[in-house]
């Protein structure tokens, strides 16, 4: 299993990349067909998505809302912009906190790598105090724990 990683580049730029030992195909699909996204992306333990919708077309729209089954929760909106199947999809997308918080450019490839994907995921962000507003919520705990569990479902 690989470790993710993320790293800043400039002041408004995250780069997430990651390992699985599954093919581009299957990866992409994870991201993109949402009885698979809810299986997964759920943040830390405990966390669950009872709404999950991917238009995965150009114009497309996206909506997530995460419980915790304690009262706690937000969701996620978004538009899908760029799909080129298996290998990359970008999106815009923005957390309601409850309040919207600026919009978060996603552009994600899948590249063939051995017998695996590598994953790299390049977020554009408005300016460096939402990148450090984003990066501070700890994201990244919960980031690892999906792509965790997306590595046990593929």
């Amino acid at each position: 299993m690989s470790k993710m990683t993320l790293q800043t580049e400039g002041d408004r730029y995250v780069v997430v990349t990651r390992r699985f030992a599954a093919p581009p195909e299957a990866v992409y699909r994870a991201h993109t067909e949402p009885e698979l996204v809810r299986k997964w992306m759920l943040g830390p333990e405990g966390w669950t998505m009872p709404v999950c919708i991917i238009e995965a077309r150009p114009g497309g729209k996206i909506r997530y809302e995460w419980t915790n089954g304690k009262g706690g929760g937000f969701y996620l909106t978004g538009e899908c912009l760029e799909l080129e199947p298996y290998s990359r999809l970008v999106h815009v997308e923005r957390m309601h906190l409850p309040d919207p918080t600026p919009d978060n450019h996603i552009e994600t490839r899948f590249d063939p790598d051995g017998t695996g994907t590598l994953m790299t995921m390049r977020m554009t962000l408005p300016d460096a105090a939402t990148r450090a507003a984003m990066l501070a919520t700890g994201m990244e705990h919960g980031m690892e724990a999906s792509y965790v569990r997306l590595e046990s479902l593929i």
